[in-house]
């Protein structure tokens, strides 16, 4: 290991444990996504912390991970503690984190360069248990033997782990390889609903709607949903099978 990496575990290991000296560290559990139709159909009610999970884009999103971002920061914003975030390249814009509730005043950031760097400094975030959860953004090949020490040192914590995987290729081979995560997520965006309508003549504010496929659950089966966006409250929701919509209302006549 080089002067480089021993100075920046070195300094890792400083702030973790001024981290840890806070109090409030949140229990082992699961972290529900709440919204009930989702978290019935993950084991426990919601994703298991303690546990590696892998979130990735679909299409164009594979590259620059826009909407897996949001969404596992949406998720960490519904737990209390501070989050460590781990970048390969300086592209994150935080004020997109707080729209989804996840504020920057929680979140400490590390610029790790390199694949192989994001995969060390998210193991040895793991080993402290004063945080809410880690993220790494990696694009390399992960590996079973990789994706297992992360896994397991989660376990050993009760920390939840997200793994963003980027790639340039929206079909790389390397998102598909075995995995030991407990979780494989794929986004992608779809088209909002219609104006609001208060404002029918101004396109595009209406919320965002994401298609959510869970591709893998160890103890559940694949699923997919479209939702609308979370917002800064963690507010989110499901949206129903066109078959289950209510129908809409028909223009009235003049008589």
């Amino acid at each position: 290991m080089n002067g480089d990496h021993t100075a920046s575990l070195a300094a890792l290991r400083a702030e973790m444990a001024r981290l840890e000296r806070r109090p409030g560290t949140p229990p082992a559990g699961t972290l529900p996504l709440g919204l009930p139709a989702i978290d019935a159909a993950l084991p426990g009610g919601g994703l298991a912390r303690g546990a590696l999970h892998e979130v990735a884009g679909s299409g164009a999103q594979v590259e620059h991970g826009t909407t897996a971002a949001l969404f596992t920061a949406a998720l960490l914003a519904r737990l209390p503690g501070d989050v460590l975030w781990v970048l390969e390249q300086r592209d994150l814009h935080p004020p997109a984190l707080a729209g989804v509730g996840l504020t920057p005043a929680r979140v400490l950031y590390v610029h790790a360069r390199k694949p192989a760097t994001v995969l060390l400094v998210v193991e040895e975030a793991l080993r402290h248990r004063a945080i809410a959860g880690v993220v790494g953004e990696f694009s390399g090949t992960l590996g079973l033997t990789a994706s297992r020490r992360l896994q397991l040192a989660a376990e050993r914590s009760g920390v939840i782990a997200f793994l963003l995987r980027r790639s340039r290729s929206f079909d790389a081979a390397a998102l598909l390889a075995p995995s030991a995560a407990m979780t494989r997520w794929r986004l992608a965006t779809e088209p909002s609903g219609p104006p609001l309508p208060h404002a029918p003549e101004i396109p595009g504010l209406a919320r965002p709607r994401w298609r959510l496929d869970l591709l893998r659950c160890r103890g559940g089966e694949a699923h997919s949903w479209i939702v609308e966006a979370f917002d800064a409250t963690g507010r989110g929701s499901v949206l129903a099978d066109l078959g289950h919509r209510p129908a809409a209302p028909q223009p009235r006549r003049a008589a």
